[in-house]
């Protein structure tokens, strides 16, 4: 039975948990988008090549997928307010240090940091809102969360192309600074009370050990691709993983329990979904950032402009597919969303030199739209489908899968590009061979999608809440 320390879930204490959520949920992805506009001034004032600038971005991913699940399920134990407060104060902390850094190794090192403290954000507050809101309004908050990671995004290299060019890029990170600082006030003055899971577990340290080795081995590796040594990895993060399924499946107190899988095909099935969906929409914007540069000619500035329609309609109608999730089976919104994604990506793995720029964003729009349908009542079906005492667990699971998914799409991207470019720089004579790469990256994409669509379909109707909120499943 999940446990609030007593407080009654009154309407200030909701408006705060989703307050705090939407701060903590721009937060991260504005910073991820703003830092790769600022790599090349960090490149020329610590004098890094291409290698050691992937670092700046490579290390939060590794460190923030190796973390999320055990953060997760410490929340669950100890408290997710607790460790949320704790990741808000160690990310503010630590994008000081980042901003600070003397050089590029310290930089690394912070960024990881960064990433961790941004895992006992993502693992639990998700958690937190699901925890306050009631079942009927899931959906529409969960909603209104998710538009603010896609205003994170869009906003990002604006803010950070911003940034860097009047104040330097250190800025880029001390601009989250006075975020997490409001978010913290906000936290400590009106978010009362504390949620948790079942008490009396013991935290599973060889399982959580595990569990990081295998998530960092994978990101990692994933990065590296298509180099032997990302195969490599990537391999020993599959023999690790074997090991993980094995300890869980003994552990007395595991830090995934097996059955939430097992038991509940719609929590499985709606984080294969995910999955899929992040590794197939991920890197749309890697291929078409290069093809609107390359191909069609356009300015950086120009290419950024469009690219921003699709996170547009992400932040526009997330609301209203959140909303209409708390009345509709997510399954069907998630469903068409995905659809409509597939058929997108099967029109852009068509676009060539003569494609109207307008069709492109159109596609971008619709593209924008079907995320939005999926993403929403997707998250509502994962947090939905668990007992209130796993949803530390539930959302660090699906978070997992988003960075997973991410770094898979980009895999697939960079092994693309790899097999037809080659390693040499782009110039206009590789632009054929370029866009024979992005046509086979997107006809993948589009594959991938049909295959979420019956993924997602598979999932079956949610179960009944209990009266606590809870799930039957």
């Amino acid at each position: 039975m999940d446990k609030l320390s007593g407080v009654i879930a009154t309407t200030a204490n909701r408006r705060a948990a989703l307050a705090v959520s939407c701060v903590s949920s721009f937060m991260t992805p504005y910073l991820s988008s703003a830092v790769s506009i600022a790599l090349p001034a960090i490149g020329a004032d610590f004098r890094l090549g291409a290698v050691s600038l992937g670092w700046v971005n490579t290390a939060f991913l590794v460190t923030a997928a190796a973390f999320l699940l055990p953060f997760g399920k410490l929340g669950d134990m100890i408290g997710r307010k607790r460790v949320f407060v704790a990741g808000l104060v160690s990310y503010t902390v630590f994008s000081v240090l980042a901003a600070l850094a003397p050089g590029g190794a310290a930089l690394v090192v912070a960024v990881a940091l960064i990433g961790a403290a941004a895992a006992m954000i993502f693992g639990t507050g998700v958690a937190i809102l699901t925890s306050v809101y009631p079942p009927a309004e899931r959906g529409r908050v969960l909603g209104v969360n998710v538009s603010f990671t896609y205003a994170g995004l869009s906003l990002g290299p604006l803010l950070g192309g911003f940034l860097t060019h009047v104040f330097g890029w250190r800025a880029v990170y001390l601009l989250d600074v006075p975020v997490g600082l409001a978010a913290l006030a906000v936290v400590l003055a009106a978010l009362k009370g504390e949620w948790k899971g079942e008490e009396g577990q013991r935290f599973d340290l060889a399982g959580s050990l595990l569990s990081a080795a295998t998530l960092a081995l994978l990101v990692y590796g994933l990065s590296l691709l298509p180099e032997p040594a990302g195969f490599a990895f990537v391999a020993a993060s599959a023999v690790l993983f074997v090991l993980f399924v094995l300890r869980e499946s003994r552990a007395a107190y595991p830090l995934v329990s097996l059955s939430l899988f097992r038991e509940s095909r719609v929590f499985a099935m709606s984080n294969l979904a995910a999955l899929i969906n992040y590794s197939a929409t991920f890197a749309i914007t890697f291929f078409l950032s290069l093809y609107l540069q390359y191909i069609q000619g356009l300015s950086a500035e120009a290419a950024g402009l469009l690219l921003m329609a699709q996170p547009l309609l992400m932040v526009l109608f997330s609301p209203l597919a959140g909303r209409l999730s708390d009345r509709r089976e997510p399954r069907f919104l998630a469903s068409v969303g995905m659809a409509v994604m597939a058929l997108m990506l099967a029109f852009l793995a068509t676009a060539g030199e003569g494609t109207p720029l307008a069709l492109v964003v159109l596609e971008l729009v619709a593209v924008g739209i079907g995320y939005a349908f999926f993403s929403s009542p997707n998250t509502n079906a994962v947090m939905g489908s668990v007992d209130r005492r796993f949803y530390g667990v539930a959302s660090a699971t699906l978070g997992t899968m988003r960075l997973v998914g991410q770094m898979l799409s980009m895999g697939i991207a960079m092994l693309v590009v790899s097999l037809y470019v080659g390693r040499a720089a782009m110039t206009s004579s590789s632009n054929p061979l370029f866009l024979k790469s992005m046509h086979v990256g997107f006809a993948i994409f589009a594959g991938l999608c049909v295959a979420g669509v019956f993924a997602s379909l598979a999932r079956g109707r949610r179960a009944a809440p209990t009266a606590d909120g809870g799930s039957l499943a």
